[in-house]
């Protein structure tokens, strides 16, 4: 099978397009998805640089991605939900690393994947899953975001910022938003209400007035500023998640760390189908040059995803 693999950890180097890939297995409850866009995300860079070693068993070659958009190929006999020809789109984060995105052929569990939106392209669609689930769990499930609220996302223009802007303007919060200059009025596109520069000081000494729920994509210093940016609770836990830094709890708030979820996936596709919700591409490369994809997300302040295509 032609794909992009790697037999040992290290940096983009290790990477490289091969056509002596395993054929992958079709389990009972599996879909085999001919793939035709993989999103490229920074867990994919800490996966090949170890970093993740200790929380999930690994198994060389390692193919990396957890994003995919593509067609079904064949299903598992216990499959009711897909059949070949479908187009779907899903997060492929397993309990143990092996099978990625980056390949012609890939064995995904049903629960890991919905419908794809039919407003998007694959390139779209497949930039979406992991930062979307992200964002959108984030904001539903954590911070319980509604109408009326304040809610503060840091490093909005990001991947996992910019969906959150987009699906907190769509619950009916009032969004503020930390950026660079450059990025504010891409903010402001997106139904930002407030944006300010992240490097002209603490944003709880910007702020007008406290918000009611913080999302954190920075850690370090953001996240210890965070007490100061958000309402008092009166006791009870401050409604403050990050997704980088798990000394949020130290606050009292939540570490988040995105699960598959095809309930999840679909309320997300809805979004997209309805206008509520774009996937700005920064750039797409093709299969051969997934290290240069790497490379470019490794380098931090990509503004939108960063895909692999391969059809």
């Amino acid at each position: 099978m032609r794909g992009v693999g790697y037999d040992r950890f290290g940096d983009e180097d290790v990477l490289s397009v091969r056509d002596d890939l395993p054929e992958p297995p079709v389990g009972p409850d599996t879909v085999l998805v001919r793939t035709h866009a993989a999103g490229v995300n920074p867990v994919d860079i800490g996966i090949r640089g170890g970093h993740l070693a200790g929380a999930f068993p690994h198994h060389f070659p390692i193919i990396p991605g957890w994003d995919l958009a593509g067609v079904v190929e064949r299903v598992g006999p216990a499959v009711v939900d897909f059949a070949p020809g479908d187009e779907v789109f899903g997060y492929l984060r397993r309990d143990d690393v092996q099978w990625g995105t980056t390949a012609e052929f890939v064995p995904a569990p049903q629960r890991c994947l919905a419908a794809k939106p039919e407003s998007l392209s694959f390139a779209e669609a497949g930039a979406l899953p992991l930062a979307g689930l992200t964002a959108y769990q984030s904001l539903t499930e954590v911070l319980d975001v509604g109408e009326g609220d304040r809610v503060l996302v840091h490093r909005a223009s990001g991947g996992v910022g910019f969906f959150a802007v987009q699906i907190a303007v769509a619950l009916g919060a009032h969004v503020i938003g930390t950026a660079s200059p450059r990025n504010h009025g891409f903010l402001r596109d997106a139904g930002v209400a407030e944006v300010f520069d992240y490097a002209a000081g603490p944003i709880s000494g910007q702020l007008t007035e406290p918000v009611d729920a913080v999302l954190d994509l920075v850690g370090g210093d953001t996240l210890a500023d965070a007490p100061a940016q958000v309402r008092d609770t009166d006791g009870a836990r401050a409604r403050i998640a990050s997704v980088v830094d798990p000394g949020v709890l130290e606050l009292g708030g939540r570490y988040v760390f995105v699960r598959p979820d095809s309930h999840d996936l679909e309320e997300l596709a809805r979004m997209a189908d309805a206008g509520q919700l774009r996937v700005p591409i920064a750039k797409a490369f093709p299969l051969a040059q997934t290290a240069d994809a790497q490379r470019l997300v490794a380098g931090g302040h990509v503004r939108g995803k960063v895909v692999v295509t391969l059809a």
